[in-house]
């Protein structure tokens, strides 16, 4: 959600009908609001008419594809700092960094996971500064759903019960995946000013995060601090 509680609008531009109906699905099921486009020129209507808070390209389109449709969108002002995600079905790296040289912030591979999808549009909008940290009462990041309100994680048919500090550390990490926090961040946001913690104290709730979880979702950032990182 945006800061004035209203939804974030996203813009879909794919020639496959399959792929955005699959996009919207998924995105209204999360609380978006969704406005697609055929083409690329298509696109650059219904963008200049709805105003998105992101848009979502395909780069392989007919008559006008994503990446030059990208650079079109930069050029008007009011789109120069709106979120660009691009949809590709190609892992070549000349397509990636044809992506980005025109002003694309990211780009997500076919075929789509859904809760990839969701994490990596609100990373895209936190940063653009159109969501809020605590909009979102479930956080779905990897495999994990993070209830915020139930203080539950769920992974698949499974339910991961966390104690209080375990969990608020979870949802301060997962809440920016790759983002490395410092040890001062997670002690000043998880515990305040007012409380005096020593590194070993961290270091304990992390390798318990991770004997419940697994080893696989927090990394260490040696000197540094830790990530969410899937």
């Amino acid at each position: 959600m945006k800061e004035n509680n209203s939804p974030a609008k996203i813009l879909i531009v794919d020639d496959e009908p399959d792929i955005v109906e699959f996009l919207k699905y998924n995105l209204k099921k999360e609380g978006f609001s969704v406005v697609s486009a055929h083409d690329g020129r298509n696109a650059l209507d219904v963008a200049n008419r709805e105003n998105p808070d992101l848009i979502i390209l395909d780069i392989m389109m007919p008559e006008l594809d994503g990446v030059e449709t990208c650079r079109m969108l930069r050029e008007q002002k009011k789109f120069q700092q709106t979120p660009i995600a691009f949809l590709t079905a190609r892992d070549e790296d000349f397509s990636q960094i044809a992506a980005l040289d025109v002003g694309g912030d990211d780009y997500i591979t076919k075929p789509i996971k859904p809760r990839v999808l969701v994490s990596r549009i609100l990373a895209l909008l936190r940063r653009a500064g159109r969501v809020g940290e605590t909009d979102r009462e479930i956080l779905e990041v990897s495999d994990l759903v993070i209830d915020k309100q139930k203080v539950v994680v769920r992974r698949g048919e499974e339910t991961i019960e966390l104690p209080r500090k375990e969990f608020e550390i979870l949802c301060l990490l997962a809440a920016k995946p790759g983002r490395v926090f410092t040890r001062e961040e997670i002690f000043d946001k998880i515990w305040g000013q007012d409380v005096i913690v020593g590194n070993r104290t961290i270091d304990v709730h992390i390798r318990k995060l991770r004997e419940r979880l697994g080893e696989e979702y927090i990394k260490t950032m040696k000197g540094i601090g830790y990530k969410f990182d899937f």
